[in-house]
């Protein structure tokens, strides 16, 4: 009888930050050209009107397209480019959006006011009129509503479900500006357009349907994973080990993270994002949460046995990134989770691998027992940074970094802790010397 074997892991392709960004650019380039070769040059004020709305339409609607992209979950970017970093292009992305629709709106509707010689409210009344352009408004109007939640004024005070129930919003905004698009003059105007513009959308509408859909069933139907334990490792956290078949082949590595879903009630309906606090090994994947909401809260509550549905594995805060033999590894908070997993598994001999652990008592320290034996077996540095954020003395400042390690400007740093923390740590470890390139951050707060 022979024993059936799993196909060899194939390594993940990454797409690296300037592909992706040369690749957005250069869209934004194509969508300009298209509009410079139909424009028709005009001094009458409302055709001055109607070419900027043409153009701002167009770079809106492919914003949008951009938009989509860049939270598809499409591995190579996930991996190459890295979550976090893809939010904040995201973010900062679908603020220009939101000002290039209104401006394309406010041009349009003051080019139809001029041409008809009307006030604006009229304008207004009449544009409404056709269905196609109140689809267009609508939709428009469902992306302002994303917006607003996505502000850092009214983020804070939604929850994350609700968050994301209106981000949903996004995709229906998306097809009515679609719509819209294909009609207009700068679109229907040529065939090939027509047909590059739809072949784009179908393709983004591909790459969201696949890997926000078909594989998270896919993994779910194949790995079977459960709860095999969950262990109080402090005060308010717990550590959730999980355990399935063939979890090799996710090909999952140290430092990144997965989205998990687990399927009881209050936690089903929420997909939240926890880095594996361990290396994959004997089947089973591993995660240290702390209780600072509902969801995490009912986390500790977890009964073996519970299935879970687990997307990913995502983020680029991984090996890959090193680009010198000695590694600094600097951790804030319940941040230790994937500087644990990199503590034991990033390859160095004695002294190549340093874990600073930021914390503001011994009690908050979490894995400390873990991290006390993987730094006597590797001979690797570990030292404990505590005391409150407040203090007079900031273990974070660029001094008190260069006494630990002398030689800290010969290091790559791998960093992840609270914004605060990790904003402080940024600052400190430039002004000692380490250049930004080699500092390699995740920070996975929505």
């Amino acid at each position: 009888m022979t024993q059936a074997t799993h196909p060899t892991p194939v390594p993940p392709l990454r797409a690296a930050p300037k592909v992706l960004r040369g690749g957005l650019v250069g869209g934004a380039s194509a969508v300009v050209g298209l509009w410079a070769v139909q424009v028709e040059v005009s001094a009458r004020l409302d055709a001055l009107f109607a070419t900027g709305a043409h153009l701002t339409g167009l770079l809106a609607g492919y914003g949008v397209l951009a938009m989509l992209l860049l939270m598809a979950r499409v591995p190579a970017l996930e991996h190459g480019v890295g979550a976090d970093r893809l939010a904040r292009w995201h973010a900062a992305g679908g603020r220009w959006v939101l000002s290039l629709c209104a401006a394309h709106a406010g041009l349009a509707l003051c080019g139809y006011a001029v041409h008809r010689d009307i006030d604006l409210v009229s304008a207004t009344a009449d544009l409404l009129g056709y269905p196609g352009l109140a689809a267009a408004a609508l939709g428009t109007a469902l992306l302002a509503a994303v917006g607003v939640t996505s502000a850092r004024a009214v983020r804070c005070r939604v929850s994350y479900g609700t968050w994301r129930g209106v981000h949903l919003l996004t995709y229906a905004g998306a097809a009515l500006a679609f719509a819209h698009q294909l009609v207009g003059p700068d679109i229907a105007g040529s065939v090939a357009a027509v047909w590059v513009w739809a072949l784009l959308h179908t393709g983004v509408a591909v790459l969201l349907v696949w890997y926000r859909v078909v594989v998270p069933v896919r993994q779910a139907l194949r790995h079977s994973l459960r709860v095999l334990e969950v262990r109080r490792e402090g005060p308010d956290v717990v550590s959730v080990v999980m355990r399935g078949s063939g979890l090799d082949q996710l090909c999952a590595e140290p430092g990144q993270f997965f989205r998990w879903r687990f399927l009881r009630r209050g936690l089903w309906h929420s997909a939240l994002p926890f880095s594996l606090s361990a290396p994959v090994r004997d089947d089973t994947l591993r995660i240290t949460v702390k209780a600072i909401g509902d969801h995490t809260r009912r986390v500790r509550r977890l009964r073996p046995g519970t299935r879970v549905l687990a997307t990913g594995p995502f983020g680029a805060l991984t090996a890959h990134r090193r680009t010198r033999r000695k590694v600094l590894l600097l951790a804030g908070g319940v941040g230790i989770t994937p500087m644990r997993a990199l503590f034991e598994t990033l390859p160095g001999g004695p002294g190549d691998i340093t874990l600073l652990y930021r914390a503001s008592s011994a009690e908050q320290l979490v894995l400390r027992t873990e991290l006390e034996a993987i730094a006597r077996a590797r001979r690797a540095g570990l030292h404990y940074l505590l005391g409150p954020s407040d203090a007079a003395f900031d273990p974070l400042a660029p001094q008190a970094l260069r006494n630990l390690l002398p030689d800290l400007a010969e290091h790559d740093v791998y960093l992840c802790g609270p914004p605060g923390m990790a904003s402080s740590a940024v600052i400190g470890l430039v002004r000692a010397g380490v250049p930004e390139e080699r500092i390699h951050t995740e920070n996975f707060a929505f």
